[in-house]
């Protein structure tokens, strides 16, 4: 992947542009240091890296909207930047761009219990608007597995799922309302501790926008009940594709398990080294089902699933017996990504999503393209949604692995969008699927996408080289105009 080329323009003014963002952000707020700002150098997809222009780390809405407003008026580019833990290079710097971290925007604002939501900075972690709130009895539902360390702020411009969304939704089924600043410095508040709100969806469209629109400065979430009780099946089997088949029969059967999660026996071997929480060793694949609900109803929905699992081969079926040994049978799956990197120099975190039903034949082909390209695959995705997590494993020192590892992911992206999926599924396009958006969208698809972004952002400054593997300029697309009802790009070509 080559990364744009840097305005010298920009770069010859940098001292002048440092100058501008410590008069609006004083003190240790403003970071040029070359040693310091490798700390922003990448995120979570570490095979890119490249040091911002300069970092800022702004405190409030105010020092926000006039950051945006000086880069606005004078040409340069942001990259906003939340906890770096993207796995899709989200929140890869630009060499001519300022890096936004937003990491001390980190106070919950609001718990408003009676309306079910609360109101937290973006810098605030998803886990602990969970831990504000355990005590009274709620929780945030969305959970990623870096959900100690993610911010909300990123988890809304990732749209970001977890282990509990086949049941309980994504960011955007549990965002209530946003604070966002515009690239002009002007801020704008979408929806709000109401449950829905009139005109057009701008809120859905900000949810899932990687940065591109605007920086979020507020976040307002719903809360919902913790549930009564909640118990987990840990299912072994002797080949992945009797667990693929085993998630579809679950489904099938109308069952809508709280999460539902699956590893094959190169993940399930890494995890189990590293947590050590009872993982069978001897399956080739390893189920996580979750029920909660009523006690009698997740007893009864707990011997279904038993059922269903043992007519698909299940060879073990191990069912928790308390909180803690179900938080421990999630363990293992939540530290998966650690785990495998014990047991490899390198890995490439893939995100694409498929039709459940597709699950056996994409599992399938995945082991054929791990001979082919002669690296290893240690698959951990969830099961229930058909959100594929496979992790391919490389050695960065090796020559040409890098390379290899990035055209076998390539090919599994593109495998999920022949057979009905799509690209990605949480972790966003950012750098790492941006070159494989025409797989999936045609140029006019992208056309009209780029128009939504001209639309907020004319000058084309917020996290640039991301998502579009062609950027035109706004003119070049045209101005949208309303006539008679019908929307026209006069400035167009016709198609």
């Amino acid at each position: 992947m080559k990364l744009p080329d840097p305005d010298p323009g920009i770069i010859a003014r940098r001292d002048q542009i440092i100058a501008a963002m410590r008069a609006i952000v004083p003190g240790e707020g403003v970071i040029t240091d070359k040693a310091a700002l490798a700390a922003y150098e990448c995120d979570g997809l570490t095979a890119y890296r490249q040091l911002p222009l300069l970092a800022v780390l702004p405190q409030t809405t105010a020092q926000v909207s006039r950051i945006l407003a000086y880069c606005n008026e004078n040409g340069v580019k942001i990259v906003p930047r939340g906890a770096g833990t993207s796995l899709s290079g989200g929140a890869l710097p630009a060499a001519d761009a300022i890096t936004l971290g937003m990491a001390k925007f980190k106070r919950i604002l609001d718990i408003d219990l009676a309306n079910r939501c609360a109101t937290v900075q973006p810098g605030v972690t998803n886990l602990a608007i969970s831990e504000a709130v355990d005590a009274d009895g709620f929780y945030y539902a969305p959970d990623p597995s870096s959900q100690i360390a993610c911010t909300i702020g990123g988890n809304v411009a990732e749209n970001s799922g977890g282990v509990h969304c086949l049941k309980y939704g994504l960011t955007t089924n549990n965002l209530l309302g946003v604070e966002l600043v515009l690239p002009g410095g002007e801020s704008l508040r979408l929806g709000g501790k109401h449950l829905d709100a009139p005109g057009y969806d701008l809120l859905g469209v900000i949810t899932g926008s990687e940065g591109l629109l605007g920086i979020i400065t507020e976040v307002t979430v719903r809360l919902l009940k913790k549930p009564e009780v909640a118990r987990a099946l840990l299912i072994g089997f002797p080949t992945s594709l009797a667990a693929g088949e085993a998630v579809a029969g679950i489904i099938a059967d109308g069952i809508i398990p709280a999460g539902m999660e699956m590893m094959d026996k190169p993940a399930v071997a890494a995890a189990e080294a590293f947590v050590q929480v009872g993982y069978p060793l001897d399956v080739e694949a390893l189920l996580i089902v979750e029920l909660d609900g009523p006690p009698p109803e997740v007893s009864y929905l707990i011997e279904r699933v038993r059922a269903i699992a043992q007519s698909h081969g299940a060879v073990s079926v191990r069912v928790s017996e308390t909180e803690q040994e179900r938080l421990q049978f999630w363990a293992g799956r939540k530290a998966a990504f650690p785990a495998v990197g014990r047991i490899s120099p390198d890995y490439y975190c893939m995100d694409g999503t498929i039709p459940r039903r597709r699950l056996p034949q994409v599992l399938e082909r995945i082991t054929a393209l791990s001979e082919k390209y002669g690296l290893r695959v240690a698959n951990v995705f969830h099961a229930g949604d058909g959100n594929l997590h496979p992790l391919i494993l490389y050695d960065a020192n090796k020559p040409g692995e890098l390379e290899q590892a990035e055209s076998f992911g390539a090919e599994i992206l593109t495998l999920c969008v022949e057979v009905g999926g799509v690209l990605t599924g949480e972790h966003g396009v950012g750098v790492e699927k941006r070159d494989l958006m025409g797989t999936m969208f045609t140029e006019t698809d992208l056309d009209h996408q780029q128009r939504l972004k001209c639309a907020f952002d004319p000058g084309q400054l917020l996290n640039p080289g991301k998502v579009f593997p062609v950027l035109h300029r706004c003119a070049e697309l045209g101005r949208v105009h309303i006539h008679r009802g019908a929307t026209r790009f006069p400035d167009l070509p016709r198609f």
